[in-house]
């Protein structure tokens, strides 16, 4: 069997994933609060920390055909979401599993030269240090091979209408191809137009040349969580307090250095909103996506750019079923006119936290109601959703969409916490 066993149980997100999902555990573990299932959140964190202690890193899923690459690193979040139920003392419990887990994803920065980019670092040409997807293979996907040897061989034939590309630069567009396609897989995102050279083709895709804006919120949240880990160690007299103090400070100062970095690079002035930085071009995106939530779920944002990032959501995103992932139509996934649980989260937090309740109660009833009509009409909860028209099922990608649903139930649950008491 693929399936890398893990020492606690679990609970997977339905449908045909059989197994875990990183990023997904976390939106999960939103409903397991919600529920008072305290155990099972702690049991899903104590997998992750083996993962990391085992293999280095929190694979995308417990396959070993997965191993290759991680996603959206949310280990952070889900430790701070077990210390609001359990104690601050759970900071300085998984500190050693948080380090592991920066180190992956900071593996290469050392010795990196202005310009120049390893792995999942990207070092711009002033020195700033920021983050990309990346998977260490260059071969199709396990699980989705025929259609990565198809967008290959589209991408061969793209290169081919501008001339004759011969059988050695052929084999080297193929391997670029699998390892954008995989980089795309550990983005989670699998698969929007945010990835896409061309903006509309998955055979144009460079995930690996995007610096991307919600990964690098991630990241700034796990070097607060690992300033605030060992401030708690600190505190509860664990280790050294002067080696405890000086890495709370090291990690302060990354964070501070991540947020200047954020706001500098994924910042659209002309769009008025944040989005994803090209380096090799030297600009911003133009796309209006909830990745641009991310600095506000994660208090990155200034507070008169968080109020033009809400206005443009609020303005491009928001739907009758609620927040669109993007406003592209390209008949991927996470295009138009889906939306996704975690995003619906993403941004309806994000709004509250810079004060915009009338909009994230607004966005949160809407998606709720989609919800609840999709389940009155079908007795399902879907894995994603058409927000535009919500009599329609949600598609593109590809599979067929799913029903379960591990993120739908947790976050739905936390939604209807908030807004339908």
């Amino acid at each position: 069997s693929s399936l890398l066993p893990l020492p606690y149980p679990y609970i997977v997100p339905g449908g045909r994933f059989r197994e875990i999902y990183y990023w997904d555990s976390y939106f999960t573990m939103l409903g397991l609060k919600e529920s008072g299932e305290t155990e099972m959140m702690e049991n899903m964190v104590r997998n992750f920390a083996y993962l990391i202690g085992t293999y280095g890193h929190i694979p995308n899923g417990n396959r070993s055909y997965y191993l290759s690459r991680s996603q959206p690193p949310f280990f952070s979040s889900m430790v701070e979401l077990l210390a609001e139920v359990k104690g601050n003392g759970i900071y300085s419990s998984y500190l050693p599993a948080l380090e592991k887990e920066y180190r992956f994803w900071m593996d290469g920065a050392d010795g990196l030269e202005p310009g120049g980019s390893r792995r999942r670092v990207v070092r711009l040409k002033d020195g700033t240090v920021l983050n990309r997807y990346w998977d260490d293979s260059d071969t199709p996907r396990q699980e989705s091979y025929r259609e990565d040897v198809e967008t290959a061989e589209r991408a061969v034939k793209r290169a081919s209408t501008s001339g004759a590309v011969g059988e050695e630069a052929a084999e080297n567009i193929r391997r670029r191809t699998y390892r954008e396609l995989r980089a795309g897989a550990e983005s989670g995102l699998d698969y929007s137009s945010r990835w896409f050279g061309d903006g509309r083709n998955i055979d144009t895709i460079r995930t690996t040349e995007i610096v991307p804006v919600d990964l690098n919120c991630l990241l700034f949240h796990l070097e607060t969580t690992l300033k605030r880990a060992y401030e708690e160690a600190d505190s509860s007299g664990t280790g050294s307090v002067k080696d405890n103090r000086a890495m709370a400070a090291t990690y302060g100062k990354k964070a501070a250095a991540r947020r200047k970095a954020v706001e500098a690079y994924c910042w659209n002035e002309k769009k008025g909103v944040y989005s994803d930085y090209l380096p090799a071009e030297d600009r911003r995106s133009d796309g209006v996506t909830m990745a641009g939530m991310y600095p506000l779920f994660f208090g990155v944002a200034g507070k008169a750019r968080a109020a033009r990032q809400k206005d443009a959501v609020m303005a491009r995103l928001l739907r009758a079923g609620g927040f669109l992932t993007t406003t592209e139509s390209t008949g991927q996934q996470w295009d138009a006119p889906n939306g996704w649980p975690p995003l619906q989260w993403i941004g309806i937090a994000g709004l509250e936290r810079y004060g915009f309740r009338a909009e994230a109660r607004e966005a949160a009833l809407r998606w709720i109601k989609l919800n609840t009509d999709v389940f009155s009409r079908t007795g399902k909860m879907m894995e994603k959703y058409d927000v535009t028209n919500p009599g329609l099922e949600a598609g593109g990608g590809e599979y067929p969409s799913q029903d379960g649903f591990g993120w739908t139930n947790g976050v739905l649950l936390k939604l209807m916490s908030l807004y339908k008491k």
